[in-house]
């Protein structure tokens, strides 16, 4: 299985949906909760090449976007390729 790393706020529906679909696929991403900012969020900023909107999600280091483009790759059939790589 794939290492899964996603940016969370609380109480936004976007993470909420990304963390709905991901569960759905038996992934347990680790999740870092940026809700209050500090250093996490300068560094999901950093890896996301200056994306600072939530969820920023990566699969293997590789950054996948936000809940969108993981429901995309999804809809295109590609999702489960990369989760078990």
């Amino acid at each position: 299985m794939a290492k899964v790393e996603i940016y969370t706020k609380a109480f936004c529906p976007y993470c909420s949906r990304a963390m709905r679909l991901l569960g759905d696929k038996g992934v347990s991403p680790t999740e870092h909760d940026i809700t209050y900012g500090g250093p996490q969020r300068q560094e999901m900023i950093g890896r996301a090449g200056g994306r600072s909107t939530v969820p920023q999600i990566f699969i293997d280091d590789r950054h996948i976007g936000g809940s969108d483009d993981l429901a995309a790759l999804e809809a295109r059939g590609e999702l489960d390729k990369l989760l078990v790589a």
